[in-house]
């Protein structure tokens, strides 16, 4: 398997799909990485010779925030919104819908299971 970003990709699947096993990475940024690389993006990510595996990986630590580094700067905004108290942090920091989305019969994803309130016997 090949170790890019502290992540195993897959021996068996080409290397833009394995790329974006990267938190991070999704298809399009995989295929620039590949066109930095000149590494063709349908080659098997076990075909890749030593010195591709090195490219590509140097590419990816140099050039992109991907894994733990672009988990703590998502991390940091949301932190940051919430400080200053903008509308965004506040809907963040009641685990609501941050994007405009209505809450009156949905948004059950984002507020989590329903309180049911707990009814007498009579």
């Amino acid at each position: 398997m090949a170790h890019i970003a502290g992540i195993e990709i897959p021996r068996n699947k080409r290397l833009f799909v394995g790329l974006t096993y990267i938190y991070g990475i999704g298809p399009s940024l995989a295929k620039e990485i590949c066109r930095k690389a000149n590494v063709d993006e349908t080659k098997m990510v076990g075909d890749l010779s030593v010195e591709e595996e090195k490219t590509i990986r140097d590419i990816v630590q140099h050039d992109y925030a991907v894994e733990g580094t672009l988990r703590t700067q998502v991390a940091m905004n949301i932190k940051r919104l919430m400080e200053i108290g903008c509308y965004r942090g506040q809907r963040h920091k009641r685990g609501l819908p941050v994007r405009g989305q209505s809450t009156h019969t949905n948004a059950r994803t984002r507020k989590g299971p329903r309180a049911s309130a707990i009814k007498k016997k009579k």
